[in-house]
C-alpha cells in the first residue's frame, strides 16, 4: 500500500496542487476541499505548524546600522547634485533586527520549500498593481501560528465534512486550523 494519496494526479501536478492548497490554508486559516486532499493537505500543514512551534523563539536580536535613503514630504527621494551628477541623500539609522539561529534558518528554508509566494492585492480598482505587497507566511508561522499552537502537541487542523459535491459526488469538507 502506498505512504500518500495520489490524487490522480501526475506526481509533479500533484505536488503543485499540495502546496497551493497548505499555502492558501495557512493564509486564509479555512480552506473548501475533497476529503482525500483534505486528509493529504493536513500531512504538510501540521509538520509545518510543528517546525514554527519548536523554532519560535530560537532567534537573537541584534543591532544593526544602515543607510536610509532620506525622503521629502512627497515621499520621493531626496537628490543633490556632485560633481555634475544627482545622487541620492541617505541617512544613517540604526535598527533591531531578528537574526535566525542555525536551527531556525533550516527551518525557514524547509518551509519556503514548500510555501508559494503571496501577493496581497488592494480590492480597489485604481492603483491595484501599485499597492500590492508581498506577505511573509513564514514570518505568519513562526510569530502568530508558534506562539498559538505553543501549548498544543500537535492536532493543528480540523476536517468538518459539509457534505458531497454536486457534479460527481466528492465528499467535501472544510480543512480550518484549530
Amino acid at each position: 500500500m502506498a505512504k500518500y494519496r495520489k490524487l490522480g494526479r501526475t506526481s509533479d501536478q500533484r505536488k503543485a496542487l499540495l502546496r497551493n492548497q497548505v499555502t492558501n490554508l495557512l493564509y486564509h486559516g479555512k480552506i473548501v476541499t475533497t476529503e482525500a486532499r483534505a486528509k493529504e493537505i493536513r500531512k504538510f500543514a501540521e509538520s509545518l505548524i510543528a517546525l514554527a512551534v519548536k523554532e519560535k523563539d530560537n532567534f537573537e536580536t541584534v543591532k544593526v546600522t544602515a543607510k536610509v535613503p532620506k525622503k521629502d514630504k512627497d515621499g520621493k527621494r531626496v537628490k543633490e547634485v556632485v560633481d555634475g551628477r544627482k545622487v541620492t541623500v541617505y541617512d544613517t539609522v540604526e535598527k533591531e533586527i531578528k537574526k535566525d539561529m542555525p536551527s531556525r534558518l533550516h527551518a525557514r528554508r524547509q518551509m519556503l520549500k514548500v510555501l508559494y509566494p503571496v501577493t496581497e492585492v488592494p480590492t480597489t480598482a485604481a492603483g491595484r498593481k501599485r499597492g500590492t505587497k508581498e506577505v511573509d507566511l513564514v514570518a505568519k508561522l513562526f510569530d502568530e501560528y508558534g506562539a498559538k499552537y505553543a501549548s498544543r502537541n500537535g492536532g493543528y487542523t480540523r476536517i468538518v465534512k459539509i457534505g458531497p459535491r454536486k457534479g460527481d459526488a466528492a465528499m467535501e469538507v472544510v480543512l480550518e486550523l484549530v
